[in-house]
Formats: C-alpha cells, sequence, structure tokens
C-alpha cells in the first residue's frame, strides 16, 4: 500500500465549513473561473499521464491501453466537453407558458450552481471515477469536498499530491480516509452527494443524505447479465463477452456478471471462450501485461470465497489462484444453478464468468426478471426481434446489443 495520509477527523468539520462559505461569496459562480478550472484540471491529468499510468500500475497492475481509456481519457474528454460547451448549458432556458392565461409572462429557467457537493470516488477506476463528477461539479459552478478512495492508494495519494498545484483549495478540498472519515463527512449538510460503489454502502449515504433531505446521485452495480440466442455467431460472441468480462479483471460496474446460454450452445461457446483468453492473454494468463490483478488480497478472498464455496456448478477452466500476487485466472464455471445463493447472490466483480444454461428464452428471461434490475442488459443475437423481445421484458439501467460496454459511449 502506498503512504496514503489519512485526513484528520478534526479538520473535516472545518474543511466543509470553509467550502461552504467560499460558495456564498460567490466565487466559483462566473464562468471564466469556472473554464480556468477546467483547464487547471484537464492539465493535471495530461501533465501527469505518465505517473497516473504507474500508480494505476502499482494498484491493479492495470494495463496501459486499459488506463488510458477507463481512466485517464474519460477525464480529459469531460473536461474538453464542458469547454467547448459550458456557455450554452449555463445559459438560461426560456420556457414557455403552458396556461393560456399566462401567455404573456416571460419565464425563464435560471441554471444556478447547487452549492456545496461531496463526490465519494471508487478505487477500480479511480481517476475517471472521481475526477469525471468532479468535472461536472466544478463546470457547475459548485464546491466540491472530494473523497477519493484509501483501496486504490497510490493513484489517490498522487491525484493529492497534485490536487493543490492545480486546482484552487480555497475552493475544493480533498479527503482522505477509510470508513471512519466518510462517516465524519456524511454527517454535515451538502447540497448534493455523488458516489459511486456497492448498494450496501449506498444505503448508508442515502440514509445519512435523508437527514438533511440531500438530493444523492448512486451509481451502483449488480448482476449484469449476457443474453445469447441460438442465431449468434459463437466466436464473435465470445469474444465480446470476453472484453466485457476480463476488462479491468472484471473490476467494472458494468462487466458481464454471468451468461445465459442456450443448452445446446453451451458447450461450443465454453469452448470458444477458451479460445479466445488462450489467444488474448496466452497460456498463463499470470504473465501477461495485459490482464490485470485484484485490487486487493481481502477482494482475492472474496472472490476465491465465492468460488469454492459454490452450491454448483464445474470449473470449465482456469480457477488458478495466487493470493500473493492477487492474481485469478480468468475462470469459467458451467452447469450453475441460477438460485445459486452464493455465485449469484451477489455482484462477482472479478474474473469468474458463470454460464447458465437454458431451453426457452422465456426461462432466461424469467431468470433475469427473478432480481432487482441489473445495471445493465447484454443481448446476443442475429435476429432483431428476438432481441426485441429480451428487451421488451426486461428491465436494467441500460442495454447493450452484440457487443460489451459501448453503450456508455452515449453522451446522455
Amino acid at each position: 500500500m502506498a503512504d496514503l495520509t489519512y485526513t484528520s477527523l478534526d479538520t473535516i468539520q472545518d474543511n466543509v465549513h470553509f467550502v461552504r462559505q467560499i460558495f456564498n461569496i460567490g466565487k466559483t459562480r462566473p464562468l471564466d473561473y469556472r473554464k480556468r478550472q477546467l483547464e487547471n484540471l484537464y492539465n493535471l491529468v495530461k501533465d501527469n499521464e505518465e505517473r497516473l499510468y504507474r500508480a494505476l500500475e502499482q494498484d491493479m497492475r492495470k494495463p496501459r491501453n486499459e488506463a488510458f481509456s477507463g481512466d485517464v481519457c474519460p477525464v480529459l474528454e469531460e473536461c474538453l466537453y464542458f469547454l467547448e460547451n459550458l456557455d450554452s448549458l449555463a445559459k438560461d432556458e426560456k420556457v414557455k407558458p403552458r396556461l393560456k392565461m399566462h401567455s404573456m409572462e416571460k419565464l425563464s429557467i435560471r441554471k444556478d450552481p447547487l452549492g456545496v457537493v461531496l463526490i465519494i470516488g471508487c478505487w477500480n477506476y479511480p481517476v475517471q471515477l472521481s475526477l469525471v463528477p468532479f468535472a461536472g461539479a466544478v463546470a457547475a459552478g459548485n464546491t466540491v469536498i472530494l473523497k477519493l478512495s484509501e483501496i486504490s492508494s497510490h493513484t489517490s495519494a498522487l491525484i493529492t499530491e497534485l490536487f493543490p498545484k492545480y486546482m484552487d483549495t480555497n475552493c475544493y478540498r480533498i479527503v482522505n480516509g477509510a470508513v471512519e472519515e466518510t462517516t465524519a463527512l456524511l454527517r454535515y449538510r451538502f447540497d448534493h452527494i455523488f458516489y459511486t460503489g456497492n448498494g450496501n454502502v449506498g444505503k448508508i449515504v442515502m440514509e445519512a443524505a435523508s437527514k438533511h433531505l440531500t438530493p444523492v446521485t448512486l451509481e451502483l452495480g449488480g448482476k449484469s447479465p449476457a443474453i445469447i440466442t441460438p442465431d449468434v455467431d459463437i466466436q464473435l460472441t465470445a469474444n465480446r463477452i470476453a472484453f466485457g468480462k476480463f476488462y479491468n479483471c472484471g473490476q467494472i460496474c458494468i462487466a458481464v456478471d454471468y451468461v445465459l446460454c442456450p443448452k445446446t450452445h453451451v458447450q461450443a461457446f465454453v469452448k470458444a471462450f477458451h479460445k479466445t483468453v488462450k489467444e488474448w492473454y496466452g497460456d498463463d494468463p499470470k504473465r501477461s501485461e495485459h490482464y490485470a490483478r485484484l485490487v486487493s488480497v481481502r477482494h482475492v478472498d472474496r472472490i476465491t470465497a465465492l468460488l469454492n464455496n459454490r452450491k454448483s456448478g464445474e470449473i470449465a477452466f482456469g480457477g488458478e489462484i495466487d493470493r500473493s500476487e492477487r492474481y485469478i485466472a480468468p475462470t469459467v464455471v458451467t452447469d450453475v444453478a441460477y438460485a445459486d445463493e452464493v455465485l449469484m447472490g451477489e455482484e462477482i466483480f472479478g474474473p469468474i464468468l458463470p454460464v447458465i444454461g437454458y431451453n426457452e428464452l422465456e426461462e432466461a428471461i424469467g431468470m433475469v426478471n427473478q432480481n432487482p434490475p441489473p445495471l445493465v442488459l447484454y443481448v446476443f443475437s442475429r435476429k432483431q426481434r428476438l432481441a426485441d423481445k429480451v428487451v421488451n421484458h426486461t428491465q436494467s439501467g441500460g442495454v447493450c446489443i452484440n457487443d460489451c460496454l459501448m453503450h456508455q459511449a452515449g453522451n446522455i
């Protein structure tokens, strides 16, 4: 672990109160000020790109191409988007009166900053999931308390070091720490809270926010399935699901969590999937520079327990574990029962892929609907009517057809 210095509990209240005072005097409201800060944030990332890559490599052995596409690039793109569009985004919006009796009135929606925003970042993409929402809060004219993840300690320590060299720390403050420091933060009133992480902590954040009637944005996870219909190109489907499963070693909230495959196609899918894994990572993925690591030994132990304590299924390939290196091989488990309360009871968030066979498409749809709506639903089919059938009879946060992860490219 890197030497990440935790914020003193005695100073947390002062930090929150100080940035509120700064907001109240209006320092962050002018658009020119916001643009300068966005330029500074862009430069923070761009100037220190190599150092960020090294920190991400230390935290998760994250491959450089994944570090760029998943962490660095989204922050740069977000800053550029706001710099190019802030004038129009912040402009008052004229509104036509709905009732004729008010037809002579001149109405508009004024785009005011919310106030003091708390952003709680996450360890799996510690640059993107901290600095992308931070860029949005800055662009909107807020002051910010930014809580970085203590788990990705090398990256958080680097961001903490760089932050005062680029950003106005009168308006934006970093708080580092673990449960105790986060709990202390949540005692105070914020005007918005943006949290990325798991649902259990999300409930705690929402409960704390409710005491102040603070609006929250919760970016959580879930068990996102990939449904395969019988008409697919098996090898192409295997390639794309492998990308959606093993990107960042499965530590991504929109990873494919499990596969629902026609029973008649399970053997062919597993064979094609294994071929993909060998082509991408070689005979020994542990030696591949393109295969990341789990973020901590604790996470290795959690996923190992899911694998070892499962109530059903057989390991088709993979299963090798090196705890000291935080390594778990790409692993497929077949003949898994959907009712398996261990392997199917929580989001896996790692490189274990359960494959569940089904007889009819309605059966697969019914399985998905037994659980809360997933964050993403992946559908692989050559027939539009089958894809439509799945989409129209399920609920999910997003849908991606015949690919994985690509739906996040949309600017929604």
